[in-house]
């Protein structure tokens, strides 16, 4: 009698729904918190004394923790479980949520911070393992479809929940309650994680979805319906641990290159910026000489080293890391202009944002039935409009006399450069995974999340050095409203400008990946441009 395997039926049973709900839960508040702090950051300029430093490392800092932890956290999740690193991870988020809220200084605000966006990368993993456990075929297309969108929605509604909430309670306690209200969410969630996520042998699928096929026949199951098992190799791998040198090679190496970006413009770039540059370099060098070492050895890197022997996906991760630097740090350019130099409140910045959002929603929604009739071309014309988008930014703010800008300068741009955005951001990453071989796609996945997390942190770097060593205030007597609106103009319209000419090389990168994919997404995909492990 052959050996059966077991494979699930297109029946999903609802207990799947529900678990996803609370993922989803997890989910919205770690890419809202990525965004809506955006803001709050005059606010929080003024109301804690911070530093330009102090702004560019709430928001590049958060982004670094997060990426940094995807990998180990999927690892960690694959040995002992995706539904105790969840709630974990979520406890700790909502915890940190809170010490963000009461920190009475910048360097308190910043440890918060870091542990917040730590807290993310742990348990967003378990949001996509959970959705490759629970669901099979075309269903399980539909889940990355539903979480695509609380992607979208999430990142791009931040600024003017963030803007709502100031206006409601006040320059001094609104950003705090930017982040304390994860508090009551966070509490619900963990509640309802303990009770609806499944838990033991997690790799089962759903009861009464299951039938046996003889062992060899997977295979042959229509194209979107197969149930991808993991391999024996795979689950050894899955369970041998972190690579931890590794994450502390390519942790420190990128640490060292953040901090001159950041601090490097306050402090006058002494001699110790250029070092610590140099150091990152060879950190980051010294990193890739490790993963090559243990990969020889048989072991699990934290970034398997033959993945960059395909060209195409060498293209797709610095693709990754380039549009997540351009787009990401439009809107603390812009709430810092909107606040500090044209002095509009929190709300009214927020609101600038509302064209992005609903571009995002927009194309998001167009952007899988377009991918399956166009393939690469989505992504061509996403990257293109999202480059269009950001240059009409810049030239707004190069002509329009300073002072002057409205919001219905903005709203053109910014409508179009969203809905590129989330004709993009959807489906980036079936294409870059899409390069590799079929088993290689879970690690690929795990790297790409990894750098679009990293080209966040890094763009913010980049982008506020930019900003603030082009900020020019009088120095006799305070500056008026005319002198506050010229300079930080002047200074936005050059942060943009860097934007902008990310969006270019990124429009350029796209065309390094493949035409089309498969019609089924490969397995460690998702279809929202986060990855999990």
């Amino acid at each position: 009698m052959p050996q059966t395997t077991t494979v699930a039926s297109t029946t999903t049973p609802r207990r799947a729904w529900r678990a996803l709900g609370v993922l989803l839960i997890g989910m919205f508040m770690s890419l809202l918190d990525a965004t809506i702090v955006n803001v709050a950051l005059p606010t929080i300029r003024t109301s804690l004394d911070a530093s330009e430093a102090t702004l560019s490392w709430i928001i590049s800092g958060y982004a670094l923790a997060f990426g940094l932890a995807l990998i180990p956290a999927g690892r960690v999740g694959d040995r002992y479980g995706h539904k105790w690193v969840f709630f974990s991870g979520l406890a700790l988020f909502t915890a940190a949520s809170v010490a963000c809220g009461l920190a009475t200084d910048g360097t308190q605000l910043i440890v918060a911070r870091v542990v917040q966006g730590l807290a993310a990368g742990i348990y967003l993993p378990a949001v996509t393992a959970y959705i490759q456990l629970l669901f099979t075929g075309r269903t399980r297309g539909r889940a990355f479809a539903i979480m695509g969108a609380v992607v979208g929605v999430s990142s791009a509604l931040g600024p003017l929940i963030g803007g709502l909430l100031i206006e409601a309670f006040g320059d001094t306690n609104g950003w705090r309650l930017v982040f304390v209200v994860n508090l009551p969410i966070g509490i619900v969630a963990l509640v309802a994680a303990a009770i609806l996520l499944p838990t033991g042998s997690e790799r089962q699928l759903p009861t009464g979805t299951e039938r046996q096929l003889p062992t060899g026949t997977e295979r042959q199951l229509p194209t979107g319906t197969e149930r991808q098992l993991p391999t024996e190799t795979e689950n050894r791998r899955a369970a041998g641990g972190v690579d931890g040198l590794g994450l502390a090679l390519l942790s420190g190496g990128l640490i060292a290159i953040l901090v001159p970006l950041i601090e490097g413009q306050d402090q006058g770039w002494p001699a110790w910026t250029y070092v610590s540059l140099v150091g990152g370099v060879a950190l980051i060098a010294l990193f890739g000489a490790w993963e090559v070492a243990v990969a020889k050895r048989g072991r699990s890197p934290l970034v398997p080293p033959h993945l960059f022997s395909h060209p195409a996906f060498t293209g797709g991760v610095i693709l990754a890391l380039v549009y997540f630097a351009a787009f990401v740090s439009i809107f603390f350019t812009i709430s810092i202009l909107w606040q500090a130099g044209l002095g509009h409140t929190a709300l009214e910045s927020g609101i600038v944002s509302i064209p992005f959002a609903i571009g995002s929603i927009i194309g998001a929604s167009q952007s899988g039935r377009l991918a399956a009739a166009i393939g690469r071309r989505v992504l061509v014309i996403g990257t293109a409009m999202v480059a269009v988008g950001l240059s009409a930014l810049w030239l707004v703010l190069l002509l329009v006399t300073p002072g002057d800008v409205t919001h219905w300068d903005l709203l053109a741009p910014l409508l179009v450069a969203g809905t590129g955005s989330g004709l993009f951001i959807a489906p980036n990453a079936q294409f870059i995974i899409a390069t590799v071989d079929r088993q290689e796609a879970g690690a690929a996945s795990g790297v790409i999340g990894v750098m679009q997390r990293l080209g966040s942190a890094i763009g913010i770097a980049i982008i506020g050095s930019v900003f603030f060593g082009t900020l020019v205030l009088p120095t006799q007597g305070p500056p008026t409203a005319d002198d506050l609106a010229i300079a930080f103009t002047h200074s936005a319209t050059a942060a943009l400008a860097v934007s902008a000419a990310l969006a270019v090389v990124a429009f350029l990168l796209v065309f390094a990946l493949p035409k089309r994919v498969g019609s089924g997404a490969p397995a460690g995909a998702d279809r929202s441009g986060v990855s999990a492990r």
